[in-house]
């Protein structure tokens, strides 16, 4: 999760587990007006997660689903916030090549990094 594009909460998972099964604890105790994500996140179980919290849920809907959400798009577009912090992060080397094998190390690694770019 981010805050104007700085992170603020991290979970490390499996390279074979599906980001969206983390959602919902990325938002948890996490006051806002909107979640904004993309559509690996587009899941009726998050969808009513984030509406629970009061919060909008401004997620495209999957190309595959029968009843299509509509999508502030010009909200959507603030997205790229964390577009770009990912792509900040892919300019550490370690954590691009995932040189580290352990995922306490990486995970260590991971938080140093953000609080790098954090202080940027």
């Amino acid at each position: 999760m981010s805050h104007r594009g700085n992170p603020i909460r991290l979970i490390l998972t499996g390279g074979q587990v599906a980001d969206v099964i983390q959602g919902a604890a990325l938002i948890e105790a996490i006051l806002t007006e909107a979640v904004i994500a993309d559509k690996g996140y587009d899941s009726d179980a998050l969808i009513t997660c984030i509406e629970a919290t009061g919060a909008q849920a401004i997620i495209p809907p999957r190309s595959n689903r029968t009843i299509q959400r509509p999508v502030e798009w010009h909200r959507y577009k603030a997205r790229n916030l964390v577009e770009r912090f990912f792509n900040r992060l892919k300019q550490f080397r370690r954590l691009a090549t995932r040189y580290d094998k352990l995922a306490c190390r990486f995970n260590a690694f991971l938080h140093l990094a953000c609080a790098y770019i954090w202080l940027l």
